[in-house]
């Protein structure tokens, strides 16, 4: 038998026959390690434990310290899921079933809706499967006989028909189960030790709304019991804070379908955070020197033309609408318009930098799909502003914004974020701007910002902006996921599409750099971000009621009247709850509505011009006289306090 050599991570090279599997490998290095495969990588690429291996090649045994196992496990217990589907019902067709970052889900072609009892009785039919220790194993079919044997299986021979070559691999599960796929898989279904199916969903075929709709089964699987314990505890948590549900038990937010979906109608409750935040967003801009403007939310097609937005957008924009013999748009971003007041008058070099900002609406054609709640909206308000400034003066600039972003953040209380510097591939030139000079110029002069203010980072080679470098400030939520919430880029680009000038010391005409920047994200993602981050519990300063005055009889409501008026002169919003109810049932609908502190008045504190404070989460915090209530509250306002 001819003989192969294998590379190993450590460097070492091993001979071995033609057709040795790498579980095989595993185990003549360490039974533990045999023991803990889960997949392997053959010359960088994922690979079956049970697979022989053809030729030299650089091999690794990946265990479940190593993040492409769980990927690979997740995909297992998909197939473990569909598996279990079609024993319990046979007339249901397959769709796709891929790993996920959250877990995995499986698509499914099936006339009677899945119910929650279902998903109980599939999961029962999984673990009795898994308790089988079926192996994955891999088999090879030509493309004729795939379709033939799928020939009732109308996604899978789509599938087939669009991406199977001649010969296609597939999986089987035992004698009953088999599936188109590449894999690769575990070896066999003990290995999969926790899982549990978490819900049921609508999903278009390939994600296309003018295909079927199937149903979708999500699940999670992790390589402990453990593991999948405290997912499952962080997922509980998540349902907790949902601003969804929170916006709606809070009265802050609310949709309607007569108005469409995407588009939300801002409570009395939810415009007065807004409003808090909109001020306090202004009132910062303003001392770091920025002019704020109000520009037009429609223009002329030509303008996004102009920009580029309309070659590079234009699927995320809303439809033109003919105007007599003009076509208008919604705009998708406020840049072009900031650009055209720049250029509504010759700037000389003292006259820079020139910050202009808005609190800007921008509308997207989102996917109806994509939509959510606050997060994901057609019209937004942006928190925009573009820099116009020299050269040399992009390293300052850049430095200001982030200490307007760690100021901001701060004060909102948010801790779990990180900055991604966002570079170029020097080798894709057809991706970005063809500028060698200035992206270097970029990208040295935001490493240096970052430096100069001892703020860590992470480098993101090939993320960059078409036009230029950029910083992602990173959110990570109660789950773990990060998402984008905020950008601050520098842009060689549009300066030139518009050309931009001022008049520099030389007395010539130069070109400026733009920097984009957007302190607190739009205010509905941010919002949204701020329910989940406090459970709808604000700091003090944010919350839109701060004090509730409730009287416990009748005989106190003009009192409690007088203490909400010194409490209102005092610009403290208060509320006044006078209801003929119990005043256990008054604290109770107040917790409920987390207002964080509650002023309880009875005779007696009429009598000695006090209140009884309770706070939302201490309780009771004795008696104290109204001014003395007033000052702590406003103390906390003041200082922008986000301890509770």
């Amino acid at each position: 038998m001819s003989q192969i050599e294998i590379t190993l991570p450590d460097g070492s090279k091993q001979l071995i026959p033609e057709g040795t599997r790498p579980i095989d490998v595993a185990k003549s290095l360490s039974p533990r390690l045999a023991d803990a495969a889960i997949v392997a990588k053959v010359n960088g690429q994922l690979y079956d434990l049970t697979r022989p291996l053809e030729s030299n090649a650089e091999l690794q045994i990946l265990t479940p310290k190593d993040p492409e196992a769980l990927e690979v496990y997740r995909h297992s217990t998909a197939h473990l899921l569909a598996a279990a589907v079609l024993e319990l019902y046979p007339e249901t067709k397959l769709g796709i079933g891929p790993p996920i970052a959250s877990g995995f889900y499986y698509d499914f072609d099936r006339a009677t809706p899945f119910t929650p009892e279902d998903l109980e009785k599939i999961e029962k039919k999984m673990w009795e499967i898994q308790a089988r220790h079926l192996p994955y194993e891999r088999v090879y079919t030509k493309k004729e006989e795939g379709l033939r044997k799928y020939a009732d299986a109308w996604m899978k021979c789509e599938l087939i028909q669009e991406r199977a070559g001649d010969v296609f691999s597939e999986y089987t599960l035992g004698p009953d189960f088999i599936d188109f796929c590449r894999g690769p898989h575990v070896p066999d279904t003990s290995k999969i030790k926790a899982f549990h199916l978490l819900s049921v969903a609508g999903a278009y075929w390939k994600g296309d709304e003018h295909n079927k709709q199937l149903q979708r089964i999500y699940g999670t699987a992790f390589f402990s019991k453990k593991e999948l314990d405290d997912y499952l505890n962080r997922l509980e948590d998540a349902k907790r804070r949902d601003h969804r549900r929170l916006g709606k038990e809070l009265e802050l937010f609310t949709v309607n379908e007569l108005v469409g979906a995407g588009l939300p109608l801002w409570l009395p409750k939810g415009a007065t955070i807004r409003r808090v935040l909109e001020e306090y967003i202004l009132e910062k801009e303003r001392a770091a020197g920025y002019q704020h403007v109000y520009t037009p939310n429609l223009a002329k097609v030509e303008l996004y033309e102009r920009s580029g937005h309309w070659e590079h957008y234009h699927d995320s924009m809303f439809p033109p609408m003919d105007l007599e013999t003009e076509k208008m748009v919604l705009r998708p971003m406020n840049c072009p318009h900031h650009i055209l007041v720049y250029e509504s008058r010759q700037h000389s070099y003292r006259d820079l930098p020139i910050r202009i900002a808005e609190l800007g609406n921008q509308y997207r054609y989102e996917r109806s799909g994509a939509l959510s709640g606050l997060s994901r909206v057609r019209m937004m308000t942006l928190n925009d502003a573009h820099i116009f400034c020299t050269p040399d003066q992009i390293k300052q600039e850049f430095a200001g914004v982030l200490k307007l972003v760690e100021q901001a953040y701060r004060d909102l209380g948010i801790t779990q974020y990180r900055y991604r510097l966002s570079l170029r591939d020097k080798a894709d030139k057809a991706k970005y701007v063809d500028n060698d000079e200035m992206w270097e110029l970029g990208e040295r002069v935001l490493r240096e910002a970052m430096d100069s203010l001892g703020l860590p980072y992470f480098s993101a080679p090939g993320e960059a902006a078409f036009y230029g470098p950029k910083l992602d400030i990173q959110f990570a939520d109660v789950m773990g996921h990060e998402e984008t919430y905020s950008t601050i880029q520098v842009d060689f680009h549009l300066p030139n599409q518009f050309g931009l000038t001022y008049v520099a010391a030389d007395g010539k005409e130069h070109r400026p750099v733009i920097i984009h920047r957007a302190i607190v994200s739009t205010m509905e993602r941010m919002i949204s971000y701020l329910i989940e981050l406090y459970a709808g519990a604000f700091p003090v300063w944010l919350a839109p009621i701060q004090a509730t005055l409730l009287p416990i009889t009748d005989r106190q409501a003009d009192y409690a009247r007088s203490v909400k008026a010194k409490l209102d002169e005092a610009g403290i919003r208060a509320s006044l709850d006078d209801r003929n109810e119990k005043i256990n049932l008054k604290i109770r609908e107040a917790q409920l509505q987390k207002v964080p502190y509650m002023a309880v008045v009875g005779d007696r504190e009429q009598q000695n011009n006090e209140v009884a404070v309770r706070h939302r989460k201490r309780g009771d915090q004795g008696a104290r006289p109204v001014e003395t209530f007033i000052a702590e509250i406003r103390a906390l306002i003041d200082s922008k306090s986000v301890s509770d």
